[in-house]
């Protein structure tokens, strides 16, 4: 693989694996780290990259592992209490945007329906591709899918008529 195919399969995909390892990490910094440790990887086996099918999967699944691993490895890893940290931190902002509302409802999701939803809703991916990145069966991938939505719209639904009773007093 020469460096102009290289950048031009490999390093565009960057963006979407930096947004998808900050699903894991939620740091930026930990997300762009856990980018560039891949990209370093990937140029070392460019070679071996041609021989994968869907090279967009094995990125992104790349960057799944890597994540993992760094949760199990680096102490990198959000307990329960940060977490709840984080998501009061999501609320406590007065933020009368809708969409930083669903984003905060987003990020409260268990963690597979939180990546199944990000990469069908944000990355635009198939559910057959999803099931690939993800290791799962097509089947639960929708069901994930199908409960984040869920999940999702009654938070959205319990925000809106919270702010029609706001409004009408």
């Amino acid at each position: 693989m020469t460096q102009e195919t290289f950048r031009n399969t490999v390093f565009i995909l960057r963006d979407e694996m930096f947004r998808f390892a900050k699903r894991f990490v939620m740091s930026s910094d930990e997300a762009e780290d856990v980018v560039q440790d891949l990209m370093i990887k990937f140029w070392q086996k460019k070679d071996e990259l041609e021989t994968f099918g869907n090279l967009k999967s094995y990125v992104l699944k790349s960057v799944r592992n890597e994540c993992l691993n760094r949760l199990k490895h680096h102490d990198v890893k959000l307990g329960f209490a940060d977490l709840q940290i984080h998501r009061s931190e999501l609320y406590s902002m007065d933020v009368n945007n809708l969409k930083d509302h669903i984003l905060s409802f987003i990020n409260q999701l268990p963690e597979k329906q939180k990546m199944v939803i990000h990469l069908k809703d944000v990355e635009e991916y198939e559910v057959s591709e999803i099931s690939e990145i993800m290791e799962m069966e097509e089947n639960a991938v929708r069901v994930n899918l199908m409960r984040a939505r869920q999940k999702v719209k009654e938070q959205i639904t319990q925000l809106m008529s919270y702010e029609q009773r706001s409004i009408s007093k």
